[in-house]
């Protein structure tokens, strides 16, 4: 998979990468990640790249022209399956999107700021907008390195066990139930049973329950859906 962020904080963006997971699939040659400050698109000796917006009303407003120079030049160097907006009024991001997303082979992240891009970009380039959730962020970085992080971990050969991803909490529309390590007694408090029984088949059925019931408790919604 090859991702190109377009950001005006390229900086920001750096760290998540040299580090953890996503570094280790960027080594082992499964993930490409680009960078690509937008300023150096900006036509003006002062690389701004915001306004005013028309109309009035408060905020800045991202322009057309450094952003489509940006990602018509990224365009006219490959295919791309989507050019995602991160932005707060997109589809949520959700484990099911991100096990789609897993398998595409190019994307480009665009990460808001201010009061948004100008919808024309939107118009012209985006095919897919995506939020984090139902909250503003002072730009779409830290919604790029979310959505990043939750795509590249689904990619065969990231994960050291790979079969791991796949009993995450969200995969089945349940979330995760109770897990335990050595000690199997801390402070008087003793892990069940069940887990050091050896007997597995008992012990799935132990966990999808408590799955079941964690998810009931917590997030009723779910199995609604």
């Amino acid at each position: 998979m090859r991702i190109d962020i377009i950001t005006v904080l390229p900086d920001l963006l750096r760290s998540p990468f040299e580090g953890s997971i996503m570094k280790r699939a960027i080594q082992k040659g499964l993930v490409e990640v680009h960078f690509h400050n937008l300023r150096d698109y900006s036509s003006n000796k002062h690389k701004n790249v915001d306004d005013y917006q028309f109309g009035g009303g408060a905020g800045m407003v991202m322009m057309c022209e450094p952003i489509d120079l940006c990602i018509s030049k990224l365009k006219e160097e490959r295919k791309y399956d989507e050019v995602i907006y991160m932005t707060p009024d997109g589809e949520t991001l959700k484990q099911k999107m991100a096990n789609s997303m897993s398998m595409l082979q190019n994307i480009i992240i665009l990460c808001g700021h201010y009061k948004g891009v100008d919808q024309r970009v939107r118009d012209m380039h985006i095919t897919k907008e995506i939020s984090i959730g139902d909250y503003v962020l002072s730009g779409g970085e830290i919604g790029a390195i979310v959505l990043c992080d939750a795509l590249i971990r689904l990619i065969p050969g990231v994960l050291s066990d790979e079969t791991s991803a796949l009993t995450d909490s969200f995969q089945d529309n349940l979330l995760s139930h109770p897990i335990y390590t050595r000690p199997a007694e801390y402070k008087g408090l003793k892990v069940p049973d069940i887990l050091l029984s050896g007997n597995f088949p008992e012990i799935e059925k132990w966990r999808e329950q408590k799955a079941y019931e964690h998810t009931l408790n917590r997030r009723p919604d779910l199995l609604e859906e």
